[in-house]
Parts: C-alpha cells; sequence; structure tokens
C-alpha cells in the first residue's frame, strides 16, 4: 500500500505551477494563524470558482482548509469580494472600483479590531485573479506581513491562439494532439477543459482562439458553433472568452455565395447574420482572428480590396456585440519581393488610420518569422492611429520543438523592451502595445499556443514557462523576465533557494545558448524545409525563394548575410531614423544582429578580437557547451526534484545536447563549403562529411504545417 500511494504521488507536470504541495512546518504553522476562516460570496460560478481555488490551494499548502464563515469577521479572516458583493469590502469604494473589473486589491488590514486579509476585485474575475496571486505567495514562500498589493492589468486583451484544426492535428504542435475533442463535444466537456481555464486565469489570460488561422470554414457552422458554446460555458467562469479564426472566403464555401468581396452588399449581410447567430449562442463571444492574403489564404485582395476594407467587414459585423476583429499582419505577396522582411510593413503602412475602433492589427514580434533572435517589427510605432496587438510564439517551431530547454521570457522581454523612438527615447513596444504611447484604448497580446493533449500540457516540463511568462508578460509587459522564473521554478519544482537558483540560471542562460548553436550573429531561418527541424543551412530551390536558407543568410566566397542596409535592401529605412541609423552601420549595430542588417566579410573584426569567421565557429560551440552546463547543473538536482519529472528533463537534455552538435557540426561544415576557411585553432572538425548532413531527411516530424 505504501508503494501504491507513492506511485499516485509521483508528478507528472499535469498540475503545472498550481501544484499547492505543503508548505515548511513553520511557514505553515505561522499562515494558518492568518488564515483561520474564509469568508467569501457565493452567489455567481466566478464567485464560487475563486472560492473553490482558495479552499484547494489553502488544503494543500496548509494541511487544511479554513473554516467557512459568512461573518462577523474574526481572528485572522481571510475576506474576498467585490464592493457589490461585501458589505465589509464596500467601506474600499473607489479604491477598488478604481482598479477595473479585473483588477484587484491584496491588503493586511484590520476590521471591527480583527487581523484580516482582503481580496477585494473591482469585478469577480478581479477577486479570482487576487486569489491566484495570494495562493503565488504562500507558494513562492513571499511574506503577508504588511501586505499590499495592487495589481490590474496593463493590456486589455491577452489571448492565446490554437492553431489546432478539426481533425485533432495541431499545426506546430508539439505536445500530443488537440486539446479539444471535436468529436465528442458538446455533450461531453472533458474535465480537462476546466484545468485549463484555470491555468489561463492563474496568469490573467482572458481570451482563447480555439482553431488555426489557417482556419477552415466549417467552423462556422452550426455543428461547430455549438461545440465553441460548450467551452465557452465552461471557460466563462474564469474570466476567459471564445474567439475563432474566420476563414475569409467562408461566404462560398459554406454560405452559398459566389463571392466574399467585402464590399459586396450580399457578403457584408452574410457576415452580419453569422455574427447573430454566434452572438445567439455564445454571448460573450470575442471575436474574429483572421490570416488573410497570406501563404495562400483568401483575402480581400484576391478582389482588389485592402485589408482595411476586409477587416472593416467584419468589425462592422461585430460591433453590435462588443467583438472585435484580430487581422494578422504576417503577409507576403506571391511575387517575392528583395526582401520579405519589409512587406508587412510595405502593405500596411498607409493604412494607417483606415482600420474600425474594434479592429487590433496582430503583429508578430520580428519581420521574419518568430526566429531565434530577430529585431522588433518595425510596424511597433509606426502606426498611431491603429492598434497594433502583439503577437509571440509560445510553441517552439523554431527553436527545437518540445526536447530543447528554451526559456522564452527572455525573448519576450528583449522585445518588449526595445525603443522604437517613434516619439523618442523611452518608446518602447511595450508601450506600444499597452496602449500608452499612441492612447489607444483597445490593446492586445497573443501567443501562440503550446498546449495539447500530452498530459504534461506542452511536451515537455520547461515549456510550461512558456506559457506562463507569456501569461505573466501580457498582463503586465514590464515585468522581468528574471523574476517570472524565479516564481515559475518555486510553484513548479520547489520553493528551496537551493532548487530555485540553479533552474533559474539554466533558464536565463538557455534562449542565448539555442541561437548560438542554431543562428548566432542575426542569421535567420535556417532550419531544415518545412517541419523546420534541425539544421538546414543549404536549403535551395522550390516554390518561393524566400522559403529557403540561402535567401536569408547570403553566404559567398568573400562574406555572409542579408544586407539591409541603405546599400541593400534599405529595410532599415522602416525604422525611426535613430535606430535606423544604428541597425544600418556595420559598426554600431548590436553584434547579435550584425548578420540581419548587414553581409560582412569572413575576415571582418569583432569585438572579441576575433574575425568572423572565427568568431561564428566560437559560437556555435559555445552554444553546444552551454547545453552541457545545463545538463550539469540538472544533474546536480537530482534528489531535490521528483525523480519522473528529473528523468524525463534529463533525457530531453540529452536530446538537446546531441542536437545541439548536429547543429554546430552541419552548419560549419556548409559554411566552410562555402568559404573554404579553416576552423580556428583547438576546434573539432564536423565529425561527417556535409553530404551527411544534407542526407537527412525527417518526413514525419513533429507538427508540420499542411
Amino acid at each position: 500500500m505504501v508503494l501504491i500511494a507513492g506511485a499516485a504521488r509521483a508528478e507528472d507536470g499535469y498540475a503545472l505551477w498550481m501544484r499547492y504541495v505543503p508548505m515548511a512546518p513553520a511557514q505553515a504553522v505561522e499562515a494558518r494563524a492568518r488564515l483561520r476562516e474564509l469568508v467569501a460570496p457565493e452567489a455567481t460560478p466566478t464567485q464560487r470558482a475563486a472560492r473553490d481555488e482558495l479552499l484547494r490551494g489553502l488544503e494543500g499548502l496548509l494541511g487544511r482548509a479554513p473554516r467557512l464563515s459568512s461573518g462577523p469577521i474574526g481572528e485572522g479572516t481571510l475576506l474576498l469580494g467585490t464592493p457589490a458583493s461585501s458589505r465589509w469590502i464596500a467601506t474600499l469604494g473607489d479604491e477598488v472600483r478604481g482598479l477595473g473589473p479585473e483588477g484587484y486589491l491584496l491588503r493586511q488590514t484590520n476590521i471591527d479590531g480583527k487581523e484580516t486579509l482582503v481580496v477585494a476585485g473591482g469585478g469577480d474575475i478581479g477577486v479570482l485573479y487576487g486569489v491566484f496571486h495570494l495562493l503565488r505567495l504562500l507558494q513562492t514562500g513571499a511574506s503577508l506581513d504588511v501586505l499590499e498589493i495592487r495589481e490590474a492589468p496593463r493590456v486589455k486583451l491577452r489571448l492565446l491562439n490554437h492553431w489546432d484544426d478539426l481533425d485533432g492535428h495541431v499545426e506546430r504542435g508539439y505536445a500530443g494532439a488537440s486539446l479539444w475533442d471535436w468529436h465528442k463535444l458538446p455533450d461531453w466537456r472533458d474535465p480537462r477543459y476546466t484545468d485549463y481555464a484555470r491555468a489561463n486565469a492563474s496568469l490573467g489570460i482572458n481570451g482563447t482562439v480555439l482553431n488555426n488561422v489557417n482556419a477552415n470554414a466549417l467552423s462556422l457552422t452550426p455543428m461547430y458553433l455549438e461545440k465553441a458554446a460548450a467551452l465557452a460555458d465552461v471557460f466563462r467562469p474564469y474570466g476567459i472568452r471564445v474567439y475563432l479564426s474566420a476563414r475569409f472566403s467562408a461566404p462560398i464555401e459554406i454560405g452559398g455565395l459566389d463571392s466574399a468581396d467585402p464590399l459586396d452588399p450580399r457578403v457584408r449581410r452574410w457576415w452580419r447574420d453569422k455574427a447573430r447567430e454566434i452572438h445567439e449562442l455564445i454571448p460573450d463571444f470575442g471575436g474574429f482572428l483572421v490570416k488573410a492574403n497570406s501563404e495562400g489564404q483568401p483575402g480581400p485582395q484576391d478582389y482588389g480590396r485592402s485589408h482595411a476594407d476586409g477587416a472593416n467587414l467584419l468589425a462592422d459585423a461585430l460591433a453590435d456585440y462588443g467583438g472585435v476583429v484580430m487581422w494578422r499582419a504576417f503577409v507576403y505577396s506571391h511575387e517575392v519581393a528583395d526582401d520579405r522582411a519589409k512587406q508587412a510593413h510595405a502593405e500596411f503602412i498607409h493604412q494607417d488610420g483606415r482600420f474600425r475602433p474594434n479592429v487590433l492589427l496582430q503583429v508578430k514580434n520580428g519581420p521574419i518569422d518568430f526566429q531565434p533572435r530577430e529585431p522588433f517589427h518595425p510596424l511597433f510605432g509606426a502606426m498611431p492611429k491603429t492598434p497594433l496587438m502583439m503577437e509571440f510564439q509560445i510553441t517552439k517551431e523554431y527553436l527545437g520543438f518540445a526536447t530543447h530547454l528554451v526559456y522564452l521570457g527572455t525573448l519576450y522581454e528583449e522585445t518588449l523592451r526595445a525603443d522604437t523612438h517613434a516619439r523618442g527615447a523611452g518608446s518602447t513596444v511595450a508601450r506600444v502595445v499597452d496602449g500608452s504611447l499612441h492612447g489607444s484604448a483597445l490593446t492586445g497580446m497573443a501567443g501562440v499556443a503550446n498546449v495539447g493533449a500530452d498530459r504534461n500540457w506542452s511536451g515537455s516540463h520547461f515549456d510550461q514557462a512558456n506559457w506562463y511568462a507569456f501569461g505573466r508578460l501580457a498582463w503586465n509587459p514590464d515585468q522581468s523576465a528574471r523574476d517570472i522564473a524565479r516564481d515559475w521554478a518555486a510553484m513548479t519544482f520547489s520553493s528551496d533557494p537551493a532548487v530555485v537558483r540553479p533552474v533559474v540560471e539554466m533558464m536565463m542562460a538557455s534562449r542565448e545558448a539555442a541561437v548560438d548553436y542554431m543562428t548566432p550573429l542575426g542569421l535567420h531561418h535556417l532550419m531544415a524545409r518545412g517541419h523546420h527541424y534541425g539544421p538546414g543551412p543549404w536549403v535551395d530551390g522550390g516554390p518561393r525563394a524566400d522559403w529557403t536558407s540561402v535567401y536569408y543568410h547570403r553566404a559567398d566566397r568573400d562574406g555572409i548575410g542579408f544586407d539591409r542596409s541603405v546599400r541593400g535592401s534599405n529595410a532599415v529605412a522602416q525604422y525611426m531614423p535613430p535606430v535606423a541609423r544604428v541597425f544600418g552601420d556595420v559598426d554600431r549595430v548590436p553584434e547579435p544582429l550584425l548578420l540581419w542588417f548587414h553581409h560582412v566579410r569572413w575576415d571582418h573584426r569583432m569585438q572579441s578580437g576575433r574575425s568572423l569567421w572565427d568568431e561564428m565557429v566560437h559560437r556555435y560551440s559555445r552554444g553546444v557547451a552551454r547545453v552541457g552546463d545545463m545538463r550539469a547543473t540538472w544533474e546536480g538536482l537530482r534528489g531535490r526534484v521528483d525523480d519522473a519529472r528529473h528523468r524525463e528533463v534529463a533525457a530531453f537534455l540529452r536530446i538537446q545536447q546531441r542536437e545541439a552538435q548536429w547543429w554546430r557540426d552541419a552548419s560549419l561544415a556548409y559554411f566552410q563549403s562555402i568559404n573554404g576557411l579553416p576552423l580556428p585553432a583547438g576546434e573539432a572538425p564536423p565529425p561527417r562529411p556535409l553530404a551527411y548532413y544534407q542526407s537527412l531527411r525527417f518526413p514525419y516530424a513533429p507538427g508540420d504545417g499542411r
């Protein structure tokens, strides 16, 4: 029986960062004294969700839940509510209401002469968010003394984008099949859907797009709308609204029309009727996400119309119901231009101010496609009359799938802190996204989800951290990636500093390690064709030049890199002049972006004193070595992290080190074949000829698009 009980307690990652394991005995005794009884409303589903989450968490952390009470306030009371649901919190009045419906206040105070911990929200969902914050403090060992925390989200729409197909396939997914069992919905509502909602609410994520941006029009048919409505019912108590990706040609494919022209009155009527139909099933429907005239998707340009025409068609249909349109800026034309990095800016910059008030332009963090490192997208700061919504990728399409430990909090932070100089110094991307730079009331941040049906949700334990970091930064884009990593590590593995410190150091170094062994010094899009698994710097040919690696690295006998200076494609001109001057100057551009903006001679002298070629080789090798350091650090945590999760992470790190070496060797073999240069002294040559690396094929690599 002891063995069975031990097996039952084995951790598999399902609980995510909401494990609620017992606190240290001394801390638990102190906390129990402060949290003896709970006074909480229970009239609405969200109020009950907040109460139940708190009871679940405190029972796990403290060994027992506080006693439920309806009052009066006693010593050691935990008081939940809003000014509308609690007569005691009503005395706080405008102080709480001023935080907005999603904001909350945590305060250790005195009510009726009794020590009381207050979790007050501007609305019920604010109380739920406050409960999760309180549980985070307890899980991370924070003190509750002199507690005074006010929080409100800086960004209005904080969404996951699921690239899930109706057949269960997940494009760029590495965590198993889709979480949504469309075949069994709407009748069977898997309890896991509630846990998904809990996890998102714990981060303040308040929306989810259920289906792939490469949309199937069937998603908008009555059968599938009923299924979406069932999910909306599950998510609603947790403050999560449902959105759908809309296929622009749906009026033809499921509506019986012969056109999807956004200026055709029949088409406009069809979308108005569809919006009404959806609203009747999902009263709080969030709106549409649209990928149009990109990678073969239909769109308004098929009829000679603009992106604004297409977005406004859907925005008008949704306006009466409070819905929004998130129109993706990831576009490139059928004709391969001189530089794909310029195309989104070129297509959208002249449409600033032409979109309806309920339209957001959803812009990827960089101008190409979720690369290990990109400069910030030049549209940020360039469209003051149009709300720009950030799109990050949480799933790791270009960063080793689920088996490479790559913490993306540092990538998100790097982008958000980048200075656009749109209104002088300090005009950060974060200020564009949160609306403070241009006075935008409608703001948003989207993350392409890494969630699937795997038991641990994300395909690996450490990939949970990227979901977590996205949610925290969507709430407040100025938070520290290191602080977020520290909280996640404490809640996910152990609050013991002897665990937290080394885990955080691994996480903080991991993204730079991946950049080194994949795409150092501003190189980009060097992955294998299609599935993007493994190195492919030799990829050439095919239907489009800008789907190849050689298009981007442009290596020749003399040098390497894409010249985007005034002497090349002049992509630097799309940035504000202070940024353009830095990016466009080979001597001033940050070295991590050198080859993104410049074609540089192999013998160019780097800051280290090495030649460019020697520096590239050094960085490839350094990336491999850093993964080795991560493996050693993780091995040192054996016995401090539960055995099941320790074994799995250790296995994945072995895979990562082997594949990092593969990346290094294959890349150096290829670039040596171009430049003919020897490796620096002490650097091991690739163990196999270039032809071997080029011969490798992986037709069933996961997550490929269709």
